[in-house]
């Protein structure tokens, strides 16, 4: 059940991703030193805490300016018998919204996996390096085909945050690509609209969204996905809620810090 909840999280970081085709702008919804919380609930039980930190100084990748982006996850309650302790990442370029390089530090159990992409686009590259258990020594290398501007999944999920939303219309189905896990993702995202949610960090109004999900044993229902993104300059991901074949996935915001537009 652990692996399915953490897929199903994945899965739909990157139905968010589908939104940045068209609708890129402007980095200005978010800056340095920004953090995001939210809780993960499986059924009735508190599953996991993640965080969202951007690094408060900015980085240098190949000479271009990018924002280092880090997101971390630790299971909670009795999902910690499970000690997952996990940490993704991504360089950002802060003008073109695309990574240059991304990471995945993972802990669970007694597996682990220390991974590094190193992103180049002109040449549509995606050169993946795997380091031993202790991170220390480099293990194998490999390099995957991708499209121009692909996202990762941590760099996608900022990149959404730049798009002007208010363009799409009730209805409207955009297309995503996305590379995680030596694949490419391409996949269809639904705007369903406007609602009203409310959540530890205020009431908000969202723009709400669903993914065209192809047959599986994960998900259940016709569109089991829904995700809920504020509708003001910050453009925060408030929520998240996934119907599986057992139980439901809920994510949602619990606190916020270092916003760019208060």
């Amino acid at each position: 059940m652990k692996k399915h909840i953490k897929k199903s999280v994945v899965v739909t970081f990157f139905f968010l991703i589908g939104l940045a085709g068209a609708f890129a702008q402007k980095n200005m919804a978010f800056q340095n030193g920004e953090e995001l919380t939210f809780k993960v609930s499986y059924m009735f039980f508190d599953a996991a805490e993640a965080k969202m930190v951007v690094n408060p100084q900015i980085s240098s990748i190949n000479s271009r300016p990018t924002y280092k982006i880090d997101v971390f996850g630790q299971t909670l309650g009795v999902f910690k018998l499970f000690k997952v302790n996990d940490n993704w990442g991504s360089y950002l370029d802060t003008a073109k919204m695309i990574p240059h390089q991304s990471y995945r530090h993972i802990e669970e159990g007694r597996y682990r996996k220390h991974e590094k992409v190193i992103f180049d686009h002109n040449n549509k590259n995606a050169h993946v390096r795997l380091y031993d258990r202790e991170n220390e020594n480099l293990v194998e290398t490999k390099d995957y085909n991708i499209p121009s501007n692909v996202q990762d999944i941590v760099s996608g999920f900022y990149f959404l945050r730049t798009m002007d939303l208010k363009k799409l219309r009730k209805g409207d189905t955009v297309t995503l690509t996305g590379f995680f896990d030596k694949e490419i993702y391409n996949l269809k995202l639904i705007y369903g609209g406007k609602e009203s949610v409310s959540t530890n960090i205020g009431t908000f109004d969202t723009f709400v969204f669903s993914p065209i999900m192809p047959k599986n044993k994960l998900f259940r229902g016709e569109r089991p996905v829904t995700v809920w993104i504020s509708d003001d300059k910050n453009k925060i991901p408030l929520k998240i809620k996934a119907k599986l074949m057992v139980g439901s996935l809920d994510m949602e915001i619990t606190e916020v810090s270092g916003l760019r537009n208060n």
